[in-house]
């Protein structure tokens, strides 16, 4: 039979193996490393990864730097192909492409020039939600609007609780991360009224992860000088640099056209592109105390100056 700690002990490690990796998409880190971070042995854990992720860690690897480099090639005008191809570890050019046309049917270059005119190149879904519905008319995204875009150097310690799989799954399984992140924070004294904030992480881009796939982190920050005890599936990270925060006042189902705003509207005219990390939504009101009613939500876009690699 499962115990669920000795699971949950499990996931913990495995999601800090993904945060390395995930931070290192330039190069293929050592098994060594990885097995380390893991505290596993490396005979094992090779296995393990794969039995908990479905993933081999090479396959794991690629993909994730695939689609990282192709969201970079569909928001970032100025980088030419081999660019991105050398940023992300790739021998080359060629090689990028080859990977690239293995997995979408196209060149990188055919799929930006597409991508360019549609914004629809790649098939999925918009940015960071189930309900496609209001991005494909286009209303709700000409009519939001944020109360406000401005850029802000961040440097938080987060601790996190991860799901894998779709976004409605995730939706259902919120209730329930909440209760965790917040039953531990509590047990070891983190809540902190000044720095605590809440916010759902995006690891992956929904235009390019498989729904199955797609890895959300609800986190919360947390004192820098605080002593925690990892536990269960408990992680902790850093949330870095520069990001563009758009504040917005949304109904529940307005938050898709949110991101389409920032993504769509505001960040072409910026002089900014998306930087090499992921992005995520800090939850200013609480929605469960005015479900029906409108949230304050910041959205958090990761970003640099247009053209730079």
């Amino acid at each position: 039979m499962c115990d669920p700690l000795t699971r949950n002990e499990y996931l913990r490690r495995i999601h800090a193996v993904q945060d390395y990796i995930e931070s290192n998409l330039d190069r293929a880190p050592r098994l060594a490393e990885l097995a380390d971070i893991a505290g596993f042995s490396q005979y094992h854990f090779h296995r393990i990864f794969h039995a908990v992720t479905g993933e081999t860690l090479l396959q794991y690897h690629n993909r994730v730097k695939l689609e990282r480099a192709t969201a970079y090639l569909l928001h970032s005008p100025k980088a030419t192909v081999t660019d991105i191809a050398y940023h992300y570890g790739f021998a080359d050019s060629a090689v990028f492409s080859r990977a690239f046309k293995a997995r979408y049917g196209v060149s990188p270059s055919a799929c930006r020039q597409q991508y360019r005119k549609n914004c629809n190149a790649v098939p999925g879904r918009s940015p960071y939600d189930g309900n496609t519905e209001t991005i494909k008319n286009g209303s709700d995204w000409m009519s939001t609007q944020a109360n406000g875009v401005e850029l802000q150097t961040l440097n938080w310690r987060v601790i996190y609780v991860r799901f894998t799989g779709t976004y409605p799954e995730m939706a259902k399984a919120m209730p329930g991360m909440m209760q965790k992140i917040y039953r531990f924070a509590l047990g070891q004294k983190l809540l902190n009224p000044k720095i605590t904030k809440i916010l759902s992480v995006y690891h992956d881009n929904p235009e390019l992860t498989e729904a199955a796939q797609l890895r959300t982190s609800l986190c919360m920050v947390v004192p820098e000088d605080a002593e925690i005890r990892l536990k269960d599936d408990i992680g902790e990270m850093r949330i870095e640099g520069v990001y563009a925060v758009g504040h917005f006042e949304l109904m529940p189902h307005e938050y898709p056209a949110a991101w389409q705003y920032l993504y769509g509207e505001w960040l072409p005219g910026s002089g900014y592109q998306p930087r090499d990390t992921f992005p995520f939504e800090v939850y200013v009101s609480d929605p469960s105390k005015n479900p029906g009613g409108k949230q304050l939500l910041d959205v958090y876009v990761p970003v640099e100056p247009l053209g730079t690699i």
